[in-house]
């Protein structure tokens, strides 16, 4: 079965967490990794901030959680674009680096 990497986006309000996006951004570990590196937030130590985003992985149907970011919403907005900017990177790439 195939592994996938995606960024889940939350949001905390009054009935809990509650998830409103999904991003997929492919199968390579190194590059879910280092992308979801450049993204702008704190890691979540607490209970702390609004908006979460969540590293996620999928193996063999399984999901996982690697890792999550809390984040304004000016960087969830600076995230969205940046994680967009890179998946297209990677899906236009002909030579295969990345």
């Amino acid at each position: 079965m195939k592994t996938t990497f995606y960024v889940i986006l939350n949001i905390k309000t009054i009935k809990g967490i509650e998830s409103f996006g999904k991003l997929e951004i492919g199968n390579n570990h190194m590059v879910a990794r280092r992308l979801f590196g450049m993204l702008k937030g704190r890691p979540v130590n607490s209970d702390e901030g609004f908006i979460h985003m969540d590293l996620m992985e999928t193996r063999e149907g399984l999901p996982m959680n690697l890792e999550v970011l809390h984040c304004t919403l000016a960087e969830l907005g600076e995230n969205i674009q940046t994680i967009t900017k890179e998946v297209f990177k990677c899906q236009t790439l002909q030579d295969g680096r990345y």
